[in-house]
């Protein structure tokens, strides 16, 4: 399945800075960056139920917000995409 995974940390303090951080690496290692603070994956369910524990023992409930969204498949006949940031394709080998 592909989701979107969107978060916003409160960085107003140290601790909160260091809380984006370690949101954006966890998202980071599941997916791509489509914006600053939005990330598209593609999971299986016990790879999702996993990223949702992870993300939920990070942020703090009382100052931030995390967010997922099932993507509608196929993606291409859902996505429209304009400006900055191609848009990858999760299914296909990544080379660098």
């Amino acid at each position: 399945m592909e989701i979107l995974v969107c978060y916003d940390v409160n960085t107003e303090t140290a601790v909160g800075r260091k809380r984006l951080r370690r949101v954006a690496t966890v998202c980071q290692n599941n997916g791509q960056r489509a914006q600053k603070s939005v990330f598209e994956c593609q999971v299986n369910q016990a790879q999702y139920e996993g990223l949702i524990q992870k993300l939920l023992k990070i942020i703090n409930k009382e100052e931030d917000s995390l967010r997922f969204y099932r993507l509608m498949e196929p993606r291409e006949k859902y996505l429209k995409h304009f400006g900055l940031n191609k848009v990858l394709d999760l299914n296909q080998p990544l080379i660098l």
